[in-house]
């Protein structure tokens, strides 16, 4: 038979699983959105190398440049809203632990803490979901251009 007491230890664990996993599925976002900034860092360094040669499509590579430069931006932005989503997530599971140590002293703060971090996990999401949008339309343009000059 289970006595009070450790029936508590296991509502507290359980109630820092909730946390646990969005911390997961923070984790696969970082991970998702550090690719990201590596690809797009990667291909600014090909058109930065292909735009110190003199061409006839400097003024293209210009606009391409500045392109990748505001994807570059969008997911850095993201990855900063998933490393503060991911440190309110800690915090929600830590002051979950801490508020039951306390005997429920802390209040809404748990909460508070889970909702910041939710609300960070959407902002980057938003972020990715314009980055993705650019480099779609980034690539619509580079096809483009790269079939008129096969054309011509």
């Amino acid at each position: 038979m289970l006595d009070p007491t450790s029936i508590g230890h296991y509502a507290i664990l359980t109630s820092m699983l909730a946390p646990a996993l969005l911390m997961a599925a923070t984790g696969s976002l970082l991970i998702s959105a550090n690719n990201r900034l590596a690809r797009v860092v990667d291909r600014l360094r090909s058109l930065v190398l292909a735009w110190e040669e003199e061409a006839p499509d400097r003024a293209e590579r210009d606009l391409q440049i500045l392109n990748h430069r505001r994807r570059a931006q969008l997911v850095l932005r993201a990855c900063q809203l998933l490393y503060g989503g991911l440190g309110a997530f800690v915090g929600t599971s830590l002051a979950l632990a801490v508020d039951a140590f306390l005997g429920f002293r802390l209040g809404v703060l748990p909460t508070v803490l889970a909702v910041f971090g939710v609300s960070l996990l959407l902002l980057a999401s938003l972020a990715l979901g314009m980055e993705v949008s650019l480099s779609v339309r980034s690539f619509a343009i580079e096809l483009d251009q790269e079939l008129a000059r096969k054309r011509s």
